[in-house]
């Protein structure tokens, strides 16, 4: 007679049980009590607490009620290890939750993962402050943290030095620096919190948009591998200062700037860079975009190109090929001789600046492009010269998001068609089926026309 699923469960020993329901969220391991009386209570056994504001009810003191869980979960093994402690209470502030974190640093977490409040409120003299809960100071010392991610919180000036030996994954978003006396002025900064990591790997980092406080942030690690400023929408620069900033390891292997979060930035000692996915403007001013006639920033771009030049693959965005492509007029865009595969969105409006582009690309053999529908063709796409990579190196092409077939797009299908001389394919994608031309009449004329490479193949999808 076949066993019910869940008995066969329950013949596991608890221990192998506990680490299952580690990794479910808290309200999944808290509905598994109803199996047994064996399992009444062996969720409080989870060396984890995975808890999120939405899975109380919001009716009836939601605060009170999810500070009851956490104190009642906190309290009944107070001696035993706590691995995770992961709590969003973004729609709600916990009372003197700061002692609650710091008793799961205090039990050796290994993963702590807090998203605090980014609502405001009132203070009693009429302004508006965020409310942020700021971490235990013991944080700064744990020895067992793996993984540590920040939303909304604040970092109080340590005591004495940072130190996390361990800390290995570091997301940080929205961060507040505060001084021990509560003001600000503190020198607790990003620079001083990385150099307490020496085996940190992977760093996200979104900083808070109205901290006009910081002139220079910076990062400095042999150990990092990853950095990412993902996509946050917000007003970015303007804030009165510039703000700097400044990236030096030399280990880094893969970097992405998603958006604007600074007025300057500063590249150094990026000689391990391998990958480096760009999506900024290099903006002066929130909404701006790159001034030609601004030496200072054409000065920062190049400084900027050269420090990443070692990388060797790369995805650029519609606005940063804008950028790159204004300051190739004013500037000498420099040589990226280890890149063997870009990624770039195009703008209509810039075509004609790729050919110029990929000049500084003498090794490139894979290419995917793509020319988003967006804008009109100010300029025609003319062949000037033939860049290195299409003598010597470029074997795949992948031309993606074509909305129709006409004179511009076999323009630019034939430009490569007749000048890379050692392509092996090249793959036309089109959003949808082309309104005016099958497939069929598209790979004739591509393939009547004159190719360098006889043996390149035609791929349409």
């Amino acid at each position: 007679m076949m066993m019910p699923r869940h008995d066969r469960i329950s013949e596991l020993p608890e221990s192998l049980i506990t680490q299952i329901l580690l990794h479910l969220p808290t309200k999944d391991s808290v509905k598994t009590s109803v199996l047994s009386t064996r399992w009444k209570n062996l969720w409080l056994h989870v060396p984890g607490l995975d808890l999120n504001c939405r899975d109380f009810s919001f009716k009836n003191q939601n605060e009170l009620e999810m500070v009851r869980f956490i104190d009642r979960f906190l309290q009944f093994n107070p001696e035993s290890r706590l691995l995770k402690f992961k709590v969003d209470y973004s729609r709600d502030q916990i009372p003197q939750f700061e002692d609650r974190i710091g008793d799961a640093v205090s039990r050796g977490v290994q993963v702590l993962d807090v998203k605090s409040n980014t609502l405001y409120q009132d203070a009693d003299d009429g302004l508006v402050y965020p409310c942020i809960e700021f971490m235990p100071l013991n944080l700064y010392t744990s020895k067992t943290l793996l993984s540590l991610k920040l939303l909304c919180s604040g970092l109080w000036e340590p005591e004495g030095l940072v130190y996390m030996p361990c800390l290995r994954f570091m997301h940080l978003q929205g961060l507040r620096w505060r001084s021990s006396s509560g003001s600000g002025g503190s020198t607790m900064n990003l620079e001083k919190l990385v150099s307490g990591c020496p085996v940190l790997e992977e760093l996200t980092y979104v900083k808070d948009i109205n901290d006009d406080e910081s002139v220079v942030t910076r990062v400095r690690s042999r150990s990092l591998k990853r950095f990412t400023a993902p996509v946050e929408y917000g007003c970015y620069g303007n804030l009165g200062v510039v703000q700097t900033f400044e990236i030096d390891a030399p280990g880094l292997e893969y970097m992405s700037l998603k958006e604007d979060h600074f007025d300057r930035i500063v590249v150094k000692n990026l000689t391990s860079l391998f990958m480096v996915d760009l999506d900024i403007k290099f903006i002066v001013e929130s909404g701006r975009m790159f001034d030609s006639e601004d030496l200072s920033k054409r000065n920062e771009i190049c400084d900027f190109l050269t420090g990443i030049s070692s990388v060797r693959h790369m995805t650029i965005s519609h606005q940063t090929v804008k950028v790159l492509g204004l300051y190739s007029k004013v500037g000498v865009i420099p040589k990226f001789n280890n890149l063997s595969r870009l990624h770039a969105v195009f703008p209509s409006s810039f075509i004609q600046f790729l050919p110029v582009f990929l000049e500084s690309l003498p090794n490139l053999k894979h290419l995917i492009l793509e020319i988003p529908y967006v804008e009109e063709r100010t300029e025609e796409f003319k062949v000037i010269n033939v860049p290195q990579c299409l003598v010597s190196a470029l074997e795949f092409l992948e031309v993606k998001r074509l909305f129709d077939w006409g004179k511009e797009e076999l323009k630019t299908a034939s430009y490569f068609l007749e000048n890379s001389a050692v392509l092996k394919k090249l793959t036309l994608r089109f959003m949808g089926c082309p309104q005016y031309y099958s497939d069929t009449d598209i790979y004739e004329e591509l393939n009547n026309l004159t190719k360098r490479s006889p043996t390149c193949q035609i791929i349409i999808a």
